[in-house]
């Protein structure tokens, strides 16, 4: 009998270095960590140093470096893949870092509104400005945006969220037709609630001795009973980013237990 060749695991990033924003904690953690047990070397890049070294520390067998990064200064942004991209080149980006804000039109002040835009649009467009070029001009690459199901479903309460979410869909869309022939690959994830830290800092601020009620009740909104852990969205974003998923660019992927259209 002729030994049939063992084939290899799907969806791997080895040899691949992929750069991830706001990855100290959270989905972009949890990002960081499925993708160097697949085989990529990892930058986590995150305003706080301290919390990226930390993270840096937990992912096993030297895969991952820390950066400060604050998104919101092209200067310091392009300085820093500058130096990132003299240590080898970048295969994989995700635009992760983002803030969130909790309010309807008349409820955002103009500082509030700005300070979302700066972090989830502008943030993004200075992440890509300073890292496309060097994609383009090194065989190609993959990109990662993170949206939201704000970005196209009717929200609560999320009005700054949601619009500045819609800016990073549309700039998802733009990217991949703009740079089609240099071989790079850019598509959004659009997740519902996803259990991280800041929900729970959320609920212990917001509703103190009754943390366990309301994180029920927010669960229950996603038609599937639950929230999304970190861990699933980082399997998605691992897909993505890998070669199984060649033939995908200019794609939105909602992970949202069903809550864009099973909802009501």
């Amino acid at each position: 009998m002729t030994a049939q060749p063992a084939q290899s695991s799907p969806f791997r990033l080895d040899g691949k270095t992929a750069v991830i924003t706001g990855a100290a904690s959270g989905i972009g953690f949890a990002i960081a960590q499925r993708f160097s047990a697949a085989g990529a070397t990892v930058r986590i890049l995150d305003i706080d140093l301290a919390a990226a070294e930390q993270a840096a520390r937990r992912i096993p067998g030297g895969r991952a470096t820390a950066h400060a990064c604050d998104v919101t200064r092209q200067a310091d942004v392009i300085s820093l893949f500058q130096e990132l991209i003299r240590a080898g080149r970048i295969h994989v980006l995700v635009n992760n870092a983002g803030v969130s804000h909790i309010g309807n039109l008349e409820g955002t002040t103009e500082e509030e509104f700005d300070r979302v835009y700066r972090v989830n649009v502008k943030g993004f467009y200075n992440v890509l400005l300073a890292c496309v070029p060097h994609m383009k001009t090194g065989g190609g690459g993959v990109i990662v945006n993170m949206a939201s199901i704000g970005a196209t479903v009717g929200l609560a309460d999320r009005f700054a969220y949601s619009t500045s979410k819609g800016a990073v869909l549309s700039m998802t869309y733009s990217v991949a037709r703009d740079y089609l022939a240099h071989n790079i690959r850019c598509n959004s994830i659009s997740p519902a609630r996803v259990h991280t830290p800041f929900v729970d800092g959320y609920l212990a601020r917001n509703y103190p001795g009754r943390e366990k009620e309301m994180f029920e009740k927010l669960s229950r909104t996603q038609p599937i009973g639950r929230m999304a852990v970190p861990e699933e969205v980082a399997s998605l974003a691992l897909f993505l980013c890998s070669d199984e998923a060649s033939f995908i660019t200019g794609v939105d992927y909602p992970i949202d237990g069903g809550f864009t259209h099973l909802h009501g």
